[in-house]
């Protein structure tokens, strides 16, 4: 580990912004092709959204993983087989620092520095300002490129609410113990995967609660046939059933297994399955089959100690807690790098390549319908691949990189989904991870 970046030019090599998952495989794939890395991590420790003793960290004591074990571990650093199914975030965690060990990525990481800006240089390089999150004067560095990984769910989406509201209200992101629940009267709004686990908890510890959401979504029990969910649509994935089979198959086992949802009050989804994020939770519909938790629509104001429904009806909880998403957040890159939209999303050829300066790319950046963790690996194998194709066999990466332009949207972009905020990066794994295999094929060293 570095206690402070040395001084000096770093041309020859890459900057990693953050060292969470995302940024440790970047750090792991980039030194294995012979690049030099400098990580910066603003934190004290590895880990990134999963580093629980940090104040910005999005995970609470209940936090497990959603994705089973074998579809969110790296593909070349398995986790124990003692582990559950579905790890806790302190296991999680756990896992992070032991791959961060035994590749051996801390000596590149300088922990406590924050990037302050990162602005090309005009002949492919970058300029990257850093500084000390303690403080103390800044300093500038060159690097042949910028890799970001300083992921997507730090910087709350708070949602404007007309009028003010007497008890307490605090977004997902401030939520951090049960405790805080007891016997209150909660409210929670937000349909995703951490305010259902925050009604779920909320309906073991309240005295009365209330689940506010806007569309119906499809609710996924985390286990189907005695096999994590996510694992047995990836069997189907695998034998490339048609999507509306695919689909027929999700709302029958949804039927067998939690039945329709709307009975309890639930509004019905708009949407077919597979086109928004998975809601994978098996206790929901326990809760609300024990009258635990009512589900009311959304919030259209506060008024002193009521709050004012969709539907006309007030109801007075003591405690509001907004599971309401968080939004991608580059404040050290200009917007124009990553063309993003006025919404802040960055337009990226696969989610990873600015399509405008051939080395800056992020990694981790998409949401898929598995782990992350071996997405973000493969992406990061085919930036260091890209990277190093660059140096090697500059005339054979130019054409990689207009046969790439040239290509037609793949299917996983192509995939409709709902047109909401947090969908815009949807992907199917597995469609996703071919799409990326068709790029690292291409890319391939000549034999």
């Amino acid at each position: 580990m570095h206690d402070s970046p040395d001084p000096g030019d770093r041309r020859d090599a890459v900057c990693v912004v953050g060292a969470g998952a995302s940024g440790l495989t970047a750090v792991k794939n980039l030194l294995e092709l012979g690049f030099q890395v400098d990580c910066y991590e603003r934190e004290t420790a590895v880990g990134g959204a999963w580093n629980w003793r940090h104040d910005r960290s999005p995970v609470y004591a209940g936090t497990h993983l959603i994705s089973s074990r074998p579809l969110t571990e790296f593909p070349d650093f398995p986790m124990p087989d003692s582990w559950p199914d579905y790890p806790h975030h302190s296991q999680v965690l756990t896992y992070l620092e032991r791959y961060s060990a035994h590749f051996g990525l801390g000596e590149h990481i300088w922990f406590g520095t924050e990037v302050v800006s990162a602005a090309p240089t005009g002949d492919g390089g970058w300029e990257v300002t850093t500084r000390s999150t303690g403080g103390g004067s800044s300093r500038t560095s060159r690097y042949a490129a910028v890799v970001v990984a300083n992921g997507h769910n730090w910087d709350p989406r708070r949602p404007t609410i007309p009028g003010e509201f007497r008890g307490r209200l605090m977004h997902s992101s401030a939520y951090k113990d049960p405790a805080v629940l007891r016997g209150r009267k909660v409210l929670v709004i937000g349909g995703g995967n951490t305010g259902c686990d925050i009604a779920v908890e909320a309906a073991q510890q309240a005295g009365q609660v209330w689940h506010s959401t806007r569309r119906g979504y499809w609710y996924a029990p985390k286990y189907v046939l005695g096999r994590p969910a996510d694992q047995v649509n990836g069997r189907l994935l695998r034998l490339r059933l048609p999507l509306r089979l695919r689909q027929w198959l999700y709302r029958r086992t949804v039927r067998l297994t939690t039945g329709d949802l709307t009975r309890f009050g639930l509004p019905a989804p708009d949407h077919q399955p597979y086109e928004s994020h998975p809601i994978v939770n098996s206790q929901l519909p326990y809760y609300l089959g024990h009258g635990r938790i009512t589900p009311v629509p959304d919030v259209t104001a506060f008024d002193d100690a009521s709050v004012e429904l969709a539907d006309g009806r007030r109801i007075e909880p003591d405690l509001v807690i907004t599971a309401t998403g968080y939004r991608p957040r580059f404040e050290f890159l200009a917007p124009e790098l990553l063309a993003a939209d006025e919404h802040g999303r960055p337009d990226l050829h696969l989610h990873v390549f600015a399509r405008q300066h051939p080395t800056l790319a992020v990694i981790g950046l998409l949401q898929p319908d598995s782990g992350v963790f071996p997405l973000a690996h493969w992406q990061s194998v085919a930036v260091a691949r890209w990277l190093r194709l660059r140096l090697d066999d500059p005339a054979r990466a130019a054409a990689v990189q207009q046969q790439e332009s040239a290509k037609p949207l793949a299917a996983w972009s192509k995939r409709r989904v709902v047109k909401t905020d947090r969908h815009w990066f949807e992907v199917d794994h597995l469609d996703y991870l071919r799409s990326l295999e068709s790029l690292l094929n291409e890319m391939e060293p000549a034999a």
